[in-house]
């Protein structure tokens, strides 16, 4: 008994302390007044960042410092907003932006939503092959049953039944080039993240947004980012 006690209280204090974390960005990257060209120089591998849903592209800012950091030019879309439009109409702007700026060798950085919308790019709309691979971060790629509960499409959408999230799911082709991190508890996908022939990565950490700040991540993504 007091064993399932001590694991109840161990699930409500990563709850808190998740979105304690997603509070403080949320405050953070609205106070913020970084402009997306403050990280486009650098030689190393390009990088396109792409958040979840209902983060604008500061709320990854720590990240996108990091890997501005080591050296990659870092890309944000502050066009999509906080990332409310549907996954095939936030796609097709990402592989828009790609094409436009003629970036090649291109790695994808993600987190939740934003991997599902990596996928579909590299799935349909980069037939010249300009991305290389994606690293995506607690991201619902077999959907979420807490989806069908919720009352707002945009979070409706990451339903396991959801047109969209079955076309993901059936599609492997690309998941070679995909590497997907995550914890070993997620409060908001209790499917998990594991995803089919992609290289899975658990690591020693539990959230669905605080462990963007985990230094295991953060070195994760580096090395992936910067692997030939």
């Amino acid at each position: 008994m007091s064993g399932v006690l001590s694991g109840a209280l161990q699930t409500a204090r990563w709850w808190v302390q998740d979105y304690v974390y997603a509070a403080g960005r949320q405050i953070l990257s609205a106070a913020s007044r970084t402009k997306p060209e403050d990280f486009l120089s650098g030689t190393r591998r390009p990088v396109v960042v792409i958040p979840g849903v209902y983060e604008d592209w500061r709320f990854m800012l720590p990240l996108v410092k990091r890997l501005h950091e080591a050296g990659h030019p870092v890309h944000v879309l502050a066009l999509l907003r906080r990332n409310r439009h549907a996954v095939p109409k936030a796609a097709d702007s990402i592989a828009g932006y790609i094409r436009e700026r003629e970036l090649t060798d291109v790695m994808i950085v993600a987190h939740s939503k934003g991997g599902l919308i990596g996928k579909f790019v590299m799935m349909q709309l980069d037939p010249e092959r300009r991305i290389a691979g994606m690293v995506a971060v607690c991201t619902p790629f077999s959907g979420s049953r807490y989806a069908s509960f919720m009352l707002l499409p945009s979070l409706r959408a990451f339903s396991p039944r959801s047109a969209v999230t079955m076309q993901l799911a059936r599609e492997e082709r690309v998941n070679q080039h995909i590497t997907s991190v995550y914890g070993g508890f997620d409060p908001h996908i209790p499917e998990g993240s594991v995803l089919p022939g992609a290289r899975n990565i658990q690591l020693d950490t539990a959230g669905h947004f605080r462990i963007l700040a985990d230094e295991e991540t953060v070195r994760t993504i580096l090395d992936i980012a910067a692997a030939p």
